[in-house]
């Protein structure tokens, strides 16, 4: 007796008709067909996942040194003329490896303002890295409400005083959800 069968006869006196049909159907053809094609939609979406994952971050725990080397696999780096690639150009002006430390710029980056240099929130952030307040940015130039650049200057300058390293702010936003 199978399981659906068992279930559906504690509650019903005479034996269940549906409950002995749910029965016969795990041991069907047909539902072995659709057990082995679902076990193939998820072995393929993992393979997916995985494949996309080739080329970029695939671990963002940092190195033991603050460094954020430990289990990243780099990619190439961002399209020029992109806000993205200025990011990546600038991090060796505040003595980080872009290589190693983008990723990490990147995905906090992405996470608070998917790069929106105008991106505003309610308790007062403001921009590409939401500052807060946001006119905390003006440190870093008097542009600062419509430069992406003077907001990804400030971002990075962030991270390495309050941080020690862009990696070692991601891995602070991991854990709180903000940094």
């Amino acid at each position: 007796m199978g399981g659906a069968e068992y279930a559906l006869n504690q509650f019903s006196s005479p034996p269940n008709s549906l409950a002995a049909a749910l029965s016969h159907i795990q041991t069907s053809r047909p539902a072995a067909a659709l057990v082995e094609q679902r076990q193939h939609i998820i072995l393929m979406a993992v393979a997916t996942k995985s494949f996309r994952a080739f080329g970029s971050r695939v671990a963002s725990a940092p190195s033991a040194g603050g460094g954020g080397g430990g289990g990243i696999i780099y990619g190439p780096p961002p399209s020029p003329g992109t806000l993205q690639a200025i990011a990546y150009k600038m991090l060796p002006s505040f003595g980080f490896n872009a290589k190693t430390q983008y990723p990490c710029v990147n995905d906090i980056f992405t996470r608070e303002s998917n790069w929106n240099p105008y991106a505003a929130n309610a308790s007062g952030a403001y921009g590409i890295p939401q500052a807060l307040p946001g006119s905390k940015m003006a440190s870093a130039g008097p542009d600062w409400q419509t430069n992406p650049t003077t907001q990804i200057r400030w971002g990075i300058g962030y991270m390495k005083s309050t941080y020690g390293s862009p990696c070692n702010a991601w891995a602070f936003w991991q854990v709180h959800d903000w940094y």
